[in-house]
């Protein structure tokens, strides 16, 4: 959701890479339905690992900034850069997966999520682009 919503809110001129800990290449049909919502569009989109990103060639040195959306993601970013001048920054971002019983209130806890990238990503870098 992160980087979609980026991307929506800011364009290309940054470019913007989402990894997680684990590797879960299909995204969550909720994330996809709440990001539509939106106008963001992540039913073609997939994910990768930090692993996976360093082995299609991805150097996380290019990198300026990694934004960690979990504890979890947060202490894999710390191991892997901890050679590299590059800056961490925590999200506590909820994690909406599991939350719910119906179908409504699934996708309700899937919103919140979504709102919470979306108010971090204005605090840290102002107005979306054409708002």
């Amino acid at each position: 959701m992160a980087e979609g919503i980026m991307k929506k809110f800011y364009g290309t001129d940054t470019y913007v890479q989402s990894v997680g800990v684990m590797n879960d290449l299909e995204i969550d049909g909720f994330s996809i339905a709440v990001c539509q919502e939106i106008g963001v569009e992540l039913s073609r989109h997939r994910s990768r690992s930090f692993d996976e990103m360093e082995q299609w060639g991805d150097d996380l040195s290019s990198f300026d900034l990694i934004i960690a959306l979990s504890p979890a993601s947060q202490r894999r970013a710390l191991e892997l850069t901890r050679f590299f001048h590059l800056d961490v920054e925590y999200w506590p971002i909820m994690d909406p997966t599991g939350l719910g019983e119906t179908r409504e209130t699934k996708l309700n806890a899937y919103r919140q999520t979504r709102d919470q990238i979306a108010e971090q990503l204005i605090a840290r870098w102002g107005t979306p682009q054409g708002d």
